[in-house]
C-alpha cells in the first residue's frame, strides 16, 4: 500500500519547482506510506556525482582521504552516514561500486549520474523536507515514493526510490508486490548481480539493467517486464531525460495519469494530482497491462500495451 508519483515538465524548464511539486503530490499519500519517503530529481547536468551511505561513523578527514584513494572527492555530508562526492577519475559505475565494496563491504551508492539527485529517509514527506529542503530544488522531471513496509525492514537502504545500480541516472519507484521476486533474484545473483536489500522493488532496476545490457531499449525492457514479473504492481522509471510507467496486466494497483501541453503527472491517487497541480486538467487510469514512456524532448515519445 505504497504511494508513487512522477512528474515531467514538457517545457524542459531548468528552474521548474520540481521538488515542491513532488512533495505536494506525496503529502496526501503519507497515510499510504508512513514508514519512509523519497524522491529522485533530474535536471542540470555536468560532472558525474554520487551519494553514498556508509554503515560506520568516520571522521571527515579520514573519509576524504579514503574517497580520494578511490578516485572521488568529498563534497558534502548529511545526517545518518550519507555523503556526496564527485568523480575525479574516469571509471564505470560497476567498477566504482566494486572498489567501494572492497573498502566498505556494507556501504551502498544511493545514486550516481550527471543529472540524478536522489534523497530518501525513514519518516514522512515533511520529515524528508526538513532534512533536505526538497521544496527549494528545481529540475525537469522526477519520481517520488511513500512506503509502507510489508515484508522487508524499515531503514534508509530499503526506502525508495531505488537507484538502478550500475546504470547512471536511472531510478525506479514501485507500488505492489512482485511475487516471483525470489526466483528472479536467484537467477540474477547467479549471473553476478549484487542485491543490497530484501525489498522486492529492488528487482526492477536490476531487471532493467540486465535487459539493457542484452541490447534491449528501455521501452523494450519495460514492455518485457509485463510478462516476466508476476504479481500486482505499478512502477515508474526515470532516466536523465525520460519518465515512464508500467501497470500490470491485472490492474490490481491503482495509478492515475494526467497529461497536458505543459506536463505529464502520475500518482497512485488522484488527490495527489489535484493537491499539487489544481483542477484545470482531466485525469484517468491507464488500462491494465499498459506502459508509456515520455521524453523531455517531445519528439521522442513511446507508447505500447
Amino acid at each position: 500500500m505504497c504511494g508513487i508519483v512522477g512528474f515531467l515538465d514538457k517545457r524542459e524548464r531548468a528552474d521548474f519547482p520540481l521538488g515542491r511539486t513532488l512533495l505536494d503530490m506525496m503529502r496526501p499519500m503519507a497515510c499510504r506510506g508512513p514508514d519512509s519517503a523519497g524522491v529522485a530529481l533530474f535536471g542540470g547536468g555536468g560532472e558525474e556525482k554520487l551519494r553514498l551511505r556508509l554503515p560506520v561513523e568516520i571522521g571527515r578527514t579520514a573519509l576524504s582521504d579514503a574517497l580520494h584513494e578511490e578516485g572521488l572527492m568529498l563534497m558534502q555530508s548529511h545526517p545518518g552516514g550519507v555523503y556526496d562526492a564527485r568523480l575525479v577519475a574516469e571509471m564505470e559505475a560497476t567498477d566504482l561500486e566494486e572498489r567501494l565494496r572492497r573498502r566498505w563491504p556494507d556501504g551502498e551508492i544511493l545514486c550516481l549520474g550527471e543529472r540524478i539527485d536522489a534523497f530518501k529517509q525513514v519518516g514522512s514527506p515533511d520529515e524528508l523536507e526538513a532534512a533536505y529542503a526538497i521544496a527549494a530544488r528545481t529540475g525537469t522531471h522526477g519520481i517520488g515514493h511513500t512506503r509502507m513496509s510489508t515484508e522487508s525492514r524499515v531503514d534508509l537502504s530499503h526506502s525508495q526510490p531505488f537507484w538502478a545500480h550500475g546504470l547512471p541516472d536511472v531510478a525506479t519507484v514501485h507500488n505492489g508486490h512482485i511475487t516471483n521476486y525470489h526466483k528472479l533474484r536467484r537467477r540474477f545473483e547467479q549471473d553476478g548481480y549484487r542485491f543490497f536489500t530484501d525489498n522486492d522493488s529492488e528487482i526492477i532496476g536490476v531487471y532493467l539493467r540486465d535487459r539493457l545490457a542484452a541490447g534491449r531499449s528501455l521501452e523494450g525492457a519495460m514492455r518485457s517486464s509485463l510478462d516476466d514479473f508476476d504479481g500486482s504492481f505499478c512502477y515508474l522509471v526515470a532516466t536523465k531525460d525520460q519518465l515512464g510507467f508500467v501497470k500490470d496486466r491485472y490492474g490490481f494497483k491503482p495509478l492515475m495519469l494526467a497529461e497536458t501541453e505543459d506536463f505529464v503527472a502520475l500518482a497512485t491517487e488522484e488527490i495527489a494530482l489535484r493537491r499539487a497541480l489544481g483542477h484545470d486538467f482531466s485525469a484517468s487510469e491507464p488500462p491494465p497491462g499498459t506502459m508509456k514512456l515520455w521524453s523531455i524532448h517531445a519528439d521522442n515519445e513511446e507508447n505500447t500495451q
